[in-house]
C-alpha cells in the first residue's frame, strides 16, 4: 500500500504496518505538549486513577502564553507549573522568557524528524515543517495521554500544495497562507492533512517553511507537513550544536534515521498547484481569516499599532525584514516587535536590528505570546486598528471586541507603521 507523508508517520506512531485515510488508530506520541494550560490540565488528571505520569520523558512544558506573568493570578498559575515538573520530574521545561512552545521545541530537538508530537494547543502542526507529525488536542486529551501514554486518532485526507517557481521581492510565505486560505475557506482543510511538495520549496528558507505548516491550523487541519531536506538538516545542524551541543551528532543521527518520506504514487484527496511568482503581498481583513483582500485593494486604510512576533511570525527573518524598512526613519504609529524565543532574540540583538528597530521607535517585549491571545504586552483599545503578523483576527483574539486586526507579512507591519496607514514596503523604502 503506498502512503503519504502523514500515513506514514500515523503508522509509525500506532505500530501498525500500514494505515489509510478513515483507520482509527491509537497512537503513542513521542512529545506531548503543554503550556500555562498544564496547570488546568493536571487538574483534570488528578480526577483520574493514576497519580504519576507515565512517561514523564515525553512532556514538554513552556511557559509562553502569558511570561512575564501580567496578574498574581498567572504568577500562581507558573508556580503550579513549576511544583507539576519538579515532582514529575520532567526535563524538558522552559521557563519564562525561552520563547514560544513550536519555535522552542524545534530549536531544542524535541521534536524533529519522524516524530509525533500531541499538544495542547491548536498551532501544534507547526513542527511539520521538519516533517514530524503535530496536532492540536484538547486539555483532556491531554491529561488522558499524561495518564496513559497512548490516544486514538482519525487517519485523514491528504491535500497536497504543489509549490513552483520562486517568491518575488517582498512577498512571503505569510502571502501564500493567507491568499490560499482565502481560496479554500478557514475551514477547507478540516480534519485534513496538508503537505507541501514541489520544487518550489527548495528556495524557501526554515524561517519561511515553518509559516506554511503553523497556519494551516487558520485551514482547520489536523496536521501539516513536508519532507526533509538539504535545508531542513542544515538548519537542525546548527540549532542543535547550538542548544544541546552535548548530544547534538546523536539527535541529529536520530533525527535522519527516523525521517520519513512520502511513496510516490500515493493517493490525494485533493491537489492544488500554486506559482510562487504570482503571490502578492495579501491582507486578511477584521474579523476572519479567510476574509482575504490583496494589499493593493485597501492601501491607505488607517492603522494605530502595529504587532510583530507570534509562532506564525516571530523568528529572526521577521525581524530583520522589519528592521530593514525602518531604518533611518521614525515610526508613525506604535510598533510592538516580540521574538518567538530568546535565540531569535539574540540573534536579532547580535545582527543589529534590535537596535535598529529601538532607534525607530519600536517596543521589544520579552520572548512569548505577547498580546497574540489577548493576555497582555499589546492588547488593544476600543475602536483601535492593528497590523499584525500573527495567524488570527477573530473578535476579542487581542483582548477587545471593539477592535479591528488585519493581518499580514511583517514588511507590510512594519511599513504601515511607519506610513500610519496599510501600505506597500515599496512605498516606504522607495523601492529598495
Amino acid at each position: 500500500m503506498t502512503m503519504t507523508l502523514t500515513e506514514k508517520l500515523l503508522t509509525r506512531a500506532s505500530g501498525h504496518s500500514s494505515v489509510k485515510p478513515g483507520d482509527i488508530v491509537v497512537v503513542e506520541p513521542d512529545v506531548v505538549l503543554s503550556h500555562d494550560n498544564s496547570a488546568a490540565i493536571w487538574e483534570i488528571f488528578q480526577q483520574l486513577p493514576q497519580g504519576q505520569i507515565k512517561h514523564p520523558d515525553r512532556l514538554a512544558i513552556t511557559l509562553d502564553h502569558a511570561v512575564p506573568p501580567p496578574t498574581a493570578k498567572h504568577a500562581q498559575n507558573h508556580a503550579q507549573i513549576r511544583q507539576l515538573v519538579q515532582a514529575q520530574g520532567i526535563s524538558n521545561f522552559y521557563e519564562v522568557g525561552r520563547g514560544i512552545c513550536h519555535q522552542v521545541l524545534c530549536e531544542e530537538g524535541v521534536v524533529g524528524p519522524g516524530l509525533c508530537l500531541l499538544g495542547a494547543d491548536s498551532h501544534s502542526p507547526h513542527c511539520g515543517w521538519l516533517g514530524a507529525f503535530g496536532a492540536g488536542i484538547g486539555r483532556s486529551e491531554v491529561a488522558a495521554l499524561w495518564a496513559t501514554g497512548e490516544l486514538w486518532l482519525r487517519v485523514p485526507d491528504t491535500i497536497r500544495i504543489l509549490l513552483t517557481g520562486k517568491l518575488r521581492q517582498g512577498v512571503t510565505t505569510k502571502d501564500l497562507t493567507i491568499q490560499l486560505i482565502g481560496q479554500l475557506s478557514s475551514d477547507g482543510a478540516t480534519y485534513m492533512a496538508v503537505e507541501f511538495a514541489g520544487a518550489g520549496i527548495s528556495s524557501l528558507s526554515p524561517d519561511a517553511r515553518a509559516v506554511l505548516t503553523n497556519m494551516m491550523a487558520e485551514m482547520g487541519a489536523k496536521n501539516a507537513c513536508m519532507v526533509p531536506d538539504a535545508v531542513t538538516w542544515d538548519w537542525l545542524d546548527q540549532s542543535l550544536a547550538r542548544t544541546r551541543p552535548q548530544d547534538s551528532e546523536e539527535r541529529l543521527a536520530y533525527f535522519r534515521e527516523s525521517a520519513l518520506y512520502p511513496d510516490a504514487d500515493a493517493a490525494y484527496a485533493l491537489e492544488h498547484h500554486i506559482q510562487l511568482n504570482e503571490i502578492e503581498p495579501m491582507v486578511s481583513c477584521p474579523h476572519t481569516v479567510d476574509n482575504v483582500k490583496a494589499l493593493s485593494s485597501i492601501e491607505h486604510t488607517r492603522v494605530d499599532v502595529g504587532f510583530i512576533g507570534t509562532c506564525t511570525n516571530g523568528r529572526l527573518e521577521d525581524i530583520a525584514s522589519a528592521a530593514e524598512i525602518v531604518r533611518g526613519k521614525r515610526l508613525q504609529r506604535r510598533l510592538v516587535v516580540i521574538p518567538a524565543s530568546s535565540m531569535v532574540l539574540r540573534d536579532a540583538v547580535e545582527a543589529g536590528h534590535v537596535a535598529t528597530l529601538l532607534d525607530a521607535g519600536a517596543t521589544i517585549g520579552t520572548p512569548g505570546c505577547g498580546p497574540c491571545m489577548g493576555n497582555h504586552m499589546g492588547v488593544l483599545a476600543p475602536g483601535e486598528v492593528c497590523i499584525s503578523s500573527a495567524n488570527r483576527n477573530f473578535r476579542g483574539r487581542m483582548g477587545q471586541r471593539d477592535a479591528e486586526i488585519y493581518l499580514a507579512n511583517p514588511a507590510v507591519v512594519a511599513a504601515s507603521c511607519v506610513a500610519g496607514y496599510l501600505v506597500h514596503p515599496s512605498e516606504v523604502t522607495g523601492g529598495e
